[in-house]
């Protein structure tokens, strides 16, 4: 279905972005991945897909970094068809005790970063007339959780960001929606896993249970593959008249 689109996902080399990025290339797509640590790993897993894969290890934090990935899948490529904006960081405070600079942080990859990269890929969308941003926002997008102040502001900020890219774009073939995943097991959130097992002397499975006891009504979490699948439908036909929605896949977490 997606056959000759380019897909950029920011945050690619693992966890969400990673499974948005399979799915997508299964459909076809050539994928330019971008995140830290393991690069080789999942490049040879999307090239074993069938497709082009590139790799760029753009800081989101740095606009000047995000313009030289967003040119080098230019160059690569022609142009970013699909932009998955997807790069997270997560710190966990009370207000008061929320360091300025963590603060700067989670905004700067978890919100500014999608604004430089929709900024720079809308121009060439907008000249094809076809295009699609998904903005990887979250359940914290929507409802808030305490302790939580940077990451619940910058996914609010995200769906803010995502209508109002959706109505700038409402006549043409350039849509942009956000997904709102609950828990999904990626490293960050085993790192919240592993402190809740310690603290409480639990052991790992007792405190996944209890992880998603607190909010999750399904007892389970969502998947990397789920969530691709769904950016597949947004990316397909039958997402070509949806515009501006924050679609959660939380597990019945926000029906509460």
């Amino acid at each position: 279905m997606l056959k000759g689109k380019t897909a950029l996902v920011t945050g690619s080399t693992s966890g969400i972005g990673l499974g948005i990025a399979r799915s997508l290339a299964r459909q076809g797509a050539n994928i330019v991945l971008n995140g830290f640590g393991d690069v080789e790993s999942p490049k040879a897993e999307i090239a074993a897909l069938g497709v082009k894969v590139a790799y760029h290890g753009a800081d989101m934090s740095k606009p000047a970094e995000i313009e030289a990935m967003m040119n080098y899948a230019a160059s690569e490529f022609g142009r970013v068809d699909i932009l998955v904006n997807n790069a997270g960081i997560q710190h966990v405070a009370r207000i008061e005790d929320f360091p300025i600079e963590k603060w700067d942080a989670v905004i700067a990859i978890n919100l500014s970063s999608a604004f430089h990269a929709t900024r720079l890929a809308l121009p060439a969308m907008r000249e094809a007339n076809w295009g699609r941003v998904i903005n990887v926002a979250s359940v914290h997008g929507l409802v808030a959780s305490a302790e939580k102040s940077a990451y619940v502001a910058a996914k609010h900020g995200i769906v803010g960001l995502t209508k109002v890219t959706a109505l700038e774009n409402a006549t043409t073939g350039v849509t942009c929606n956000a997904i709102c995943p609950g828990w999904v097991l990626t490293p960050l959130v085993q790192k919240q896993v592993d402190a809740k097992a310690a603290a409480q002397g639990i052991s790992n499975e007792e405190a996944k249970k209890a992880l998603l006891g607190e909010k999750e009504p399904s007892m389970q979490f969502t998947t990397p593959d789920e969530l691709g699948e769904l950016a597949v439908f947004l990316c397909s036909p039958a997402g070509n008249n949806v515009r501006g929605v924050a679609w959660n896949m939380d597990g019945g977490w926000t029906a509460q």
